[in-house]
């Protein structure tokens, strides 16, 4: 199974693919801010892919108007309730101050 690690928390766990981020977050004990419920409807939930990006799902047209409204964002910011894993390992890093609760 895919192990995706979440920066700078350090924490890690392995989810089945088509797992979220935002999901993977919850199993391996990281708060991610999801204020929408993680509907894709604001982007407290944005993330940066530091390493296996290429195997994440595609971003869609919701995410990636979304997306736009993003503080902080960058070529591979993501947003943790849309982007499922698949069959690799991934590494996220959250931006700011938010660590792991």
């Amino acid at each position: 199974m895919p192990r995706v690690t979440f920066l700078p928390a350090g924490r890690s766990a392995e989810v089945a693919p088509g797992t979220s981020l935002l999901a993977a977050a919850g199993a391996a004990g990281v708060g991610i801010p999801h204020n929408c419920g993680g509907v894709c409807a604001c982007t407290t939930c944005h993330v940066w892919i530091e390493e296996g990006g290429e195997g994440l799902s595609p971003v869609g047209d919701e995410e990636d108007d979304r997306l736009g409204e993003a503080a902080g964002l960058a070529a591979t910011s993501r947003l943790a309730c849309r982007a499922a894993v698949g069959g690799g390992d991934v590494v996220v890093r959250l931006p700011g101050n938010r660590i792991a609760s």
